[in-house]
């Protein structure tokens, strides 16, 4: 896979925009509390996530995707979707925008001259929802910056830092970001823990990259891991 970041217009509401091969073995994606819109060359256009554990796919060696990867928190106000109702789901986004809207899209992207044009052809339907779009909720956008933390605060706490109880925190980060806000903490110590791991620059043990990763010892990585990515932290950062 090959990543860059978005036009600048788009950098508040898009991560990166990304093109890959994706055919052959079976792939294994791991959460990122992030939704991608993809088209994949058989023609199909797929709003994927937000998912709670690694999911695996298949396609035909040779099939080839692009994508664009929302920040967490901006797919709702931008799609104007309660983003739980995509929880561990992947859906055609004819289901989403209309049969019409969601073909003509899916035409001007095959008949896109490479994987450069298609991305530019993605950006710009997405350009035109983000022109109109309400801001991202403030209240997702300080739990996501409270939780990046390393050590962030107990649930309990932050609710009460952001003028809310438990439930109605729960409630807002749920329509956010697809999950409550204990869910997407250990979704982003796991990608702590991977990025930690991939800019080491040196061979580091686990139970120091755990530590750094915002974990009280190794055994809390692994169950982290195996709860989030089906694996060990040893087999993740193998693959």
């Amino acid at each position: 896979m090959t990543e860059r970041r978005p036009d600048v217009d788009l950098d508040g509401h898009v991560r990166c925009v990304w093109r890959a091969d994706v055919g052959g073995e079976p792939r294994t994606l791991v959460p990122d509390a992030c939704l991608d819109l993809l088209w994949v060359d058989d023609g199909g256009l797929w709003l994927c996530g937000p998912d709670t554990s690694s999911w695996e796919f298949t396609y035909p060696s040779g099939t080839t995707a692009v994508g664009l990867r929302f920040r967490p928190a901006a797919a709702a106000p931008v799609l104007r979707l309660d983003t739980s109702e995509l929880r561990n789901t992947r859906i055609r986004v004819d289901e989403l925008w209309g049969d019409r809207s969601a073909r003509e899209l899916s035409e001007r992207l095959g008949e896109a001259r490479g994987p450069h044009e298609r991305v530019a052809v993605l950006s710009a339907a997405v350009r035109e929802r983000v022109s109109d779009a309400p801001p991202v909720d403030p209240v997702a956008a300080e739990v996501l910056a409270r939780l990046s933390q390393v050590r962030p605060d107990p649930v309990r706490l932050l609710a009460r830092e952001v003028g809310m109880s438990e439930r109605q925190l729960n409630r807002r980060t749920t329509a956010a970001f697809g999950y409550g806000p204990a869910v997407l903490a250990r979704i982003l110590r796991v990608q702590r823990f991977l990025a930690i791991a991939r800019s080491a620059g040196r061979p580091t043990g686990l139970a120091e990259l755990a530590l750094a990763a915002g974990y009280f010892d190794q055994p809390h990585l692994a169950r982290d891991v195996r709860d989030i990515a089906g694996t060990t932290p040893r087999a993740l950062l193998a693959s």
